[in-house]
């Protein structure tokens, strides 16, 4: 048994490398070709017209996408600190425009299979609160004891998440190794069990360390997210999603994620820019815990993660994902050919999405 886990964590690891290479490896190992043009007279370069500026562009507003609902059961792993948690299970808040990164978002990772519109992704600005009542959140600290001396802080995140009578903590789990969420099936056609949660988070995986050897960080990381993805797939309703946040750039980028979680019978549906913004109170927290001053205290000018570029993936089974193009498609053409109303199919498309 152990062989055959150690061979798929192989092979998926093997893919992954295969892609790295493909894209050109880890930056330090990268070369850069100069290509030399002939020397021209110094009166042509020095008749040359110089550029003119570059005109501003205007900047372009972007709302942020939310990837789950409050009715959803939630379960987030890893939370560090518990403020993202505590962010979910707060009340609905004002959500102020002014305060978002309005730099464009980029569309490269979307799937053509994106919906029109995602109905859980508010397009008016004016609120933006998360009241999440059916949530988990689980730490690896083993206790709120070891929890809070890693996190003085994370009391009033506790207090918050547990207002709600469904809202729980679990200590002690292991993203690689946690046994399965699930709930009795409902359906004929289902096994006897199905996974329990319609929404699965992962903000920021690593396994943490001071390592300088960009190559067996990638590894080390690779080789989490690869059981992650392994452990996390019996958790997953049917129709349900898998959100996992990685900051944009290497070393994160040559993770190869998408590659890791096809492994699994994991496939994209969808990326988008994460927006630390749209969850009042968030703060990224260190894997290693706060930074302390030399007299034992906690430092006020430690690095602000939740002010990195980062993107979140949206990961659905594979044959979940290829239904949602099908419908996604049968959709648009019957949009063209008149047969329904915008409004009749939007609502259709928004239930294939699984957002409710």
């Amino acid at each position: 048994m152990a062989k055959k886990r150690g061979g798929g964590l192989q092979q998926a690891l093997k893919a992954a490398k295969q892609s790295q290479q493909q894209q050109g490896g880890p930056a330090a190992k990268r070369q850069k070709t100069t290509h030399h043009q002939p020397n021209n007279s110094n009166a042509t370069a020095a008749h040359k017209p110089k550029p003119k500026p570059a005109t501003p562009q205007p900047r372009q507003h972007v709302e942020p996408t939310i990837p789950f609902s409050p009715k959803d059961a939630i379960l987030l792993i890893g939370e560090g600190d518990l403020s993202f948690a505590a962010s979910l299970a707060s009340p609905t808040t004002p959500f102020d425009k002014s305060d978002t990164d309005d730099s464009d978002d980029n569309d490269d990772d979307k799937e053509d299979n994106q919906p029109d519109k995602d109905k859980n992704n508010n397009k008016t600005g004016r609120v933006y609160g998360h009241g999440c009542t059916n949530l988990t959140a689980t730490v690896l600290e083993s206790s709120p004891e070891e929890l809070l001396a890693k996190y003085p802080h994370a009391q009033q995140n506790i207090d918050k998440i547990l207002s709600s009578k469904k809202n729980k903590i679990l200590y002690g789990i292991d993203a690689r190794k946690f046994a399965p969420f699930v709930k009795k099936s409902s359906k004929p056609r289902e096994p006897p069990t199905v996974g329990a949660m319609d929404r699965i988070i992962f903000n920021f995986p690593h396994v943490g360390g001071k390592s300088t050897d960009v190559n067996r960080q990638v590894r080390y990381n690779q080789e989490l997210l690869v059981d992650f993805f392994k452990r996390v797939v019996h958790s997953l309703a049917p129709g349900g999603s898998i959100i996992v946040t990685l900051f944009e750039g290497e070393p994160y980028t040559l993770w190869n994620i998408r590659d890791l979680a096809r492994h699994s019978g994991l496939h994209v549906e969808r990326s988008f820019r994460f927006q630390a913004e749209a969850y009042p109170g968030y703060r990224h927290a260190r894997t290693l815990g706060v930074v302390k001053t030399k007299d034992g205290g906690v430092s006020g000018t430690g690095w602000k993660g939740e002010e990195r570029a980062a993107r979140s993936y949206v990961f659905m089974r594979k044959e979940e994902v290829s239904n949602l193009v099908t419908n996604v498609k049968r959709k648009k053409k019957k949009r063209k050919a008149g047969e329904e109303s915008s409004s009749e199919e939007e609502e259709v498309v928004d239930h294939d999405n699984g957002y409710n």
